[in-house]
């Protein structure tokens, strides 16, 4: 069964070039176009859809906005935002409002395939650039109550060492133990062990409940 998408930018040539990104897959269907976030909620209403990927600047409508009232409806639609745009307040109001996922136009061919999977299958998916943005975010809050409220601080932190902050946004970013051991010039082994042992303290079984657990915190 192919994967349902929906694709909503106000510029036909972006939706165009998505298109021909994805034509030879074949277990992803484009079922519907929209330009704008209202045209993208009534086309939902009306028609089965998997996931929704959307820009997240339009007229009448914006992708944020839309993604904020599509997880207020019952609805199995998951949603990507997609974006020009790495900046902070962007990222992070795409991630209040309920987006599974967030990338940039600039995403090659096979981060995006890898997106859409991962966030079909239940995951969330934020590109390396993306993740590093969300951890700082989240390290910068807990810097902020660390003199005011530092027992909460290590609560939230659940104990992870530097090295394991530093492996979580690769992790989320969905990087395998073999990429993530060759970007921190680390071995193998010595990344699974800090995989483990991070996911021991986070209480997680999987790499859904990891990156579950790691947005709720995100938005602390």
């Amino acid at each position: 069964m192919s994967i349902r998408v929906l694709l909503a930018d106000d510029h036909t040539i972006v939706r165009d070039g998505i298109k021909y990104l994805l034509e030879e897959e074949e277990n992803i269907k484009i079922i519907g176009e929209a330009s704008n976030g209202q045209e993208a909620l009534q086309f939902i209403k009306n028609n089965e859809t998997d996931l929704l990927i959307i820009d997240v600047r339009m007229p009448k409508m914006n992708g944020i906005e839309a993604v904020g009232i599509l997880n207020q409806t019952p609805t199995n639609t998951k949603s990507i935002v997609l974006s020009m745009h790495d900046s902070e307040e962007y990222i992070l109001k795409s991630i209040e409002a309920g987006a599974n996922g967030y990338l940039l136009k600039d995403t090659d061919k096979k981060e995006f395939i890898k997106a859409i999977n991962t966030v079909y299958e239940g995951g969330k998916y934020f590109s390396g650039d993306i993740s590093n943005v969300i951890v700082s975010n989240l390290l910068k809050k807990s810097t902020q109550k660390e003199t005011t409220e530092p027992k909460k601080v290590i609560e939230e932190d659940f104990g992870l060492t530097k090295k394991e902050k530093q492996i979580l946004p690769l992790i989320l970013s969905g990087k395998t133990n073999a990429e993530i051991s060759e970007i921190l010039q680390n071995s193998k082994r010595t990344i699974e062990t800090h995989r483990f042992n991070m996911m021991k303290k986070m209480n997680v079984k999987n790499l859904i409940e990891l990156s579950s657990k790691a947005a709720q915190l995100e938005l602390n």
